[in-house]
């Protein structure tokens, strides 16, 4: 049998090695024995970074240990002050969101938040494709001259020169609530809170990675502070903050923010406050993405914030706004409805550009970074497209719909792998003369490129990536947190796992492998998962499944070689509660041959 340790080369072509320390359960290994799985929690905090002395901090992570000063941050105080002045002098509130998931829950946060004080804000989400990413002059404009004397501006803002200058002369504040890289030069705004601001202190970066909607949390603390300091409000009269912990847990998974820090205290204690079912429009969502039980953090990234995305992408921006703010239970019910219908239509949008794309990455194997483009692309669903070619190519990619305005303009969206920080190329590039717009963050981006800019675009990304790319992906390999033998992987074995979670970007879910096992069942399910029954030479087995990998090397070497062949299959371990009592199961994300 060959060891796990020992694979080099699987059949996604990664080498096997350990996250942490050696767990191999499988061939009698340390931790071999399952009364030392009481440590596995510990061992698997500590191969996330977590020091020893640190544990306990991190087995159960709150907002007592993990929320930092809000007033760490530059302009937070002046943020804070000024967004009180506005409460207390009744002046007209305005929320410009960005219109994916970060911005609707950023949004509905602070709405909720201002709801509680008894002050309405009122909630303004641009038109993905009449008026683009981030705060236009044009909306600005339009938000003081019907009235608001404060606009909050949030998921959106930190490059935002042009349009907070024309706020600025029609008379009206604007805070600027952001998290993207920001340029040494900054907006003309009142406040501009934003983590990853390049004048920030070591301790202020150090939370760089908290979604928009973590942010626009510690401005609610901040200002609810200020109002106590007033004494204004009093502690019976505060609105729960901790109440609005569903929406930040909700934006940062979808977001995908790092769950690392206190973010993991931000979606830990989200979940709890979202099983609880107060906030109308989640509860809603909930039932209508056909979750019977309380949600998890895959739950946020799969099922709920690909509904509000939908909305964004395909159809009416603010209706995730209404649906996190409302308090009306049969409003949420027919949004929810709505919102369930979009996300059905943008799968059919989603699939006919994917296709189109994946047949231009066929020439592009000599490219650092994957650029494709085509006319007619829906611009609401490139970013999903860009993240699909990634994790088929290893490689960063960026999907370009062109015509995307009255000009000819590309409207680009774009993912990246670890290692390579692809928003800081892009506002390179922009800084180059090569984007009419363009920003992000490490791992993803949106731009603006001039019509026949493409190509010219192509040739400066992989030039200067190149040498990043191809240090990302040699140091790629398959990470591993234990080993098992197949009457190892049992429920009680996924629910220690799950007590290190919860587990995103940045703080992986628990990768297992199961072997040797051979496979008593192999076939298709769907369009293209693979599906196993996998017994070991313990007389125990247990039920698999590759999910689109039916094309893949690894999914064609199961489906056909694996007669007389023995197999490692690594993966997450999963509970199967479709049958009289629970089992465990295994998502396979990589094979090997154990013979």
């Amino acid at each position: 049998m060959i060891p796990v340790t020992a694979i080099t080369r699987s059949l996604s072509g990664l080498a096997w090695r350990w996250r942490g320390g050696n767990m191999d359960l499988a061939s009698g290994g340390p931790g071999a024995s399952f009364g030392q799985l009481d440590t596995l929690v510990d061992q698997l905090l500590m191969a996330r970074g977590v020091e020893r002395h640190d544990l306990e901090r991190h087995r159960r992570p709150t907002l007592r240990d993990f929320l930092p000063d809000p007033s760490i941050f530059n302009d937070m105080d002046k943020a804070a002050a000024r967004l009180a002045d506005a409460i207390t002098k009744g002046e007209a509130i305005a929320v410009y969101g960005d219109y994916d998931v970060d911005g609707a829950t950023s949004a509905a946060l602070l709405i909720r938040f201002l709801a509680g004080l008894g002050v309405h804000a009122r909630p303004y989400i641009p038109d993905r494709l009449l008026e683009g990413y981030g705060p236009s002059a044009e909306g600005l404009v339009k938000l003081a001259r019907e009235g608001a004397q404060l606009i909050v501006t949030v998921d959106c803002g930190a490059m935002a020169y042009e349009a907070l200058a024309a706020a600025r002369a029609e008379g009206v504040d604007v805070i600027v609530v952001d998290h993207h890289k920001c340029n040494p030069e900054l907006p003309p705004a009142t406040a501009l809170v934003n983590p990853n601001r390049l004048d920030e202190s070591d301790e202020a970066a150090s939370h760089g990675h908290m979604a928009a909607v973590g942010v626009a949390f510690l401005l609610a603390v901040a200002t609810l502070r200020e109002l106590r300091a007033r004494g204004v409000v009093g502690a019976s009269a505060a609105p729960d903050l901790m109440s609005l912990l569903d929406l930040v847990a909700l934006g940062s998974v979808a977001d995908v923010a790092q769950i690392r820090g206190v973010n993991r205290a931000f979606v830990a204690q989200g979940l709890k406050i979202m099983a609880r079912r107060a906030n109308i429009g989640l509860a809603a969502l909930i039932d209508a993405s056909r979750l019977t039980r309380a949600p998890t953090c895959s739950d946020l990234g799969f099922a709920l914030g690909p509904r509000i995305n939908a909305a964004g992408r395909i159809g009416d921006s603010g209706l995730g706004v209404r649906l996190l703010t409302t308090n009306d239970a049969e409003e949420a019910r027919t949004i929810a409805a709505r919102l369930s219908e979009l996300n059905d239509e943008r799968r059919a949008i989603e699939q006919a550009v994917q296709e189109a794309a994946e047949a231009q990455v066929e020439a592009q194997h000599n490219r650092s970074v994957v650029v494709v483009h085509g006319a007619g692309w829906h611009p609401g669903v490139i970013g999903i497209v860009a993240g699909r070619i990634k994790e088929k190519t290893g490689r960063p990619a960026l999907v370009i719909a062109e015509d995307g305005d009255a000009e000819g303009n590309g409207k680009g969206s774009g993912r990246s792998i670890p290692g390579v920080d692809l928003g800081a190329a892009i506002i390179a590039a922009r800084a180059a003369g090569l984007l009419i717009a363009g920003g992000g963050h490490a791992m993803a981006c949106g731009l603006t490129v001039a019509a026949g800019g493409t190509e010219r675009l192509a040739d400066w990304l992989d030039d200067r990536l190149a040498r990043d790319v191809a240090a990302a992906r040699q140091s790629q390999a398959l990470l591993l947190d234990l080993s098992l033998a197949p009457g190892g992987l049992t429920p009680d074995l996924v629910e220690r796992l799950e007590a290190a979670g919860p587990f995103g970007m940045g703080w992986p879910g628990p990768r297992v492998a199961v072997g040797p096992v051979r496979l008593i069942k192999c076939d298709l399910v769907g369009t293209d998962h693979v599906r196993m029954v996998a017994g070991g030479p313990d007389g125990r087995s247990f039920k698999a499944i590759a999910f689109r990998a039916a094309e893949t090397e690894m999914g064609q070497a199961l489906l056909h070689g694996s007669r007389g062949r023995s197999f490692w299959l690594a993966g997450r371990a999963k509970i199967d509660d479709w049958g009289s009592r629970p089992a465990a199961e295994l998502h396979v994300e990589d094979a090997a041959f154990a013979d």
